[in-house]
């Protein structure tokens, strides 16, 4: 019996070739996730249905039918109800978020002196800008302008008191410019106590360690509200008599400590997944403790936790709404005053939903492009 040999070696390397029309592109994502199988098909069937039934009523009511301007609260309401709309009329309200708009980013904060804040971000805008832009050269200069000139800056335009600007109290601000105020000062706080807690946690002098745990693992084990009432009820009881502060303060304490104690876990994490072989190779160097950690543990701790750093600064900006509830006029403060006067929950706290979800993604896409630009961290 004769053999045949069939084998045959490619002498080229053969190219890649493109995935073929009907796995690639909207048609295979469809066929994939839409008409994949039977039961696929009906669950899509029944969704496009829904969908054709409840929009039309949804344009409807939140556009179409809707009041978008009006002097007062007569324009959104019916004729039996003492408005102008007539009997049966059912649509959004959207004129009182027109004409409260301002108290809606600024709470009270005089008419007259609203151009402080907004010179506030403009300003912030202007310097956070070119350290994005990795073309801009300086951006040391930028950093040293952005996180230690600016703050003191919008300190003292906000406040006033000095060349020549009226003072404008903390219990007048509200609305956004709280919760901005409140989220940025808190995370530039708790970010480095959290990172000294992380630290102490781990070092090997016993006091210090004990009341790094302690204070760790007694705030985590309470919820943020408890923290607050804390510093604004109890904390004025053990000071000194006549010794007090507002309560934007107070706010500000509670939500930093809260935030720092969550902060200290995630940088532990990352400090613990750093390999021994790190630290002695540090210690064969002859570097000392705060060189060891600054130099060689943190900058590598700080890009794997980078992540969950991200996360959790989301977290404790969304968080921040929590401190309406001792009476510090944040956003969500101001959106209960505006809808026990006008009675129209749905628009006044879908305006609020859609400020926190515009604010937590530009928020988490700032930190993201920072990471990468300063870190090359893998965030996405």
């Amino acid at each position: 019996m004769q053999e045949h040999d069939m084998s045959w070696v490619r002498t080229e390397m053969a190219l890649a070739q493109p995935a073929p029309p009907s796995e690639r592109g909207l048609y295979a994502w469809v066929r994939k996730n839409l008409v994949g199988s039977v039961g696929d098909t009906i669950l899509t069937i029944l969704g496009i249905l829904i969908v054709a039934w409840i929009l039309p009523q949804v344009l409807n009511w939140a556009f179409i039918h809707a009041q978008w301007t009006g002097p007062d609260r007569t324009v959104c309401a019916t004729v039996a109800q003492g408005g102008i709309q007539p009997d049966g009329w059912s649509g959004a309200c959207w004129a009182f978020v027109n004409a409260k708009f301002g108290q809606f980013m600024f709470g009270t904060y005089p008419i007259e002196e609203r151009w402080r804040p907004i010179l506030v971000a403009i300003l912030f805008v202007a310097l956070l800008v070119p350290m994005l832009i990795p073309r801009v050269p300086r951006k040391g200069l930028n950093a040293i302008l952005l996180f230690l000139v600016l703050p003191i800056i919008a300190f003292f335009l906000l406040i006033g008191g000095v060349f020549g600007l009226p003072r404008v109290e903390t219990a007048r601000w509200g609305g956004l410019l709280v919760t901005l105020s409140l989220s940025f000062v808190g995370i530039a706080v708790s970010l480095p106590l959290g990172t000294v807690l992380a630290l102490g946690r781990r070092s090997k002098m016993p006091i210090i360690k004990m009341l790094s745990v302690v204070f760790i693992e007694t705030v985590r084990g309470i919820p943020l509200i408890t923290v607050l009432f804390f510093v604004s009820v109890m904390l004025p009881l053990f000071l000194p008599e006549g010794v007090t502060f507002d309560k934007f303060l107070r706010a500000l304490i509670g939500v930093s400590l809260f935030a720092a104690a969550y902060m200290a876990e995630v940088v532990r994490g990352g400090l613990q997944a750093i390999p021994k072989g790190q630290y002695e190779g540090a210690d064969s160097l002859g570097l000392g403790y705060w060189q060891k950690m600054g130099l060689i543990v943190l900058p590598q701790a700080l890009k794997i936790i980078y992540p969950a750093l991200t996360s959790q600064i989301v977290i404790m900006m969304l968080e921040s709404a929590v401190v309406s509830q001792i009476a510090v006029r944040e956003l969500t403060y101001e959106a209960d005053m505006l809808q026990a006067r006008t009675f129209r929950s749905f628009e006044t706290y879908f305006v609020v939903t859609l400020v926190y979800l515009v604010l937590s993604m530009a928020l988490r896409r700032l930190l993201v492009t920072g990471g990468r630009r300063a870190l090359g961290a893998g965030v996405s």
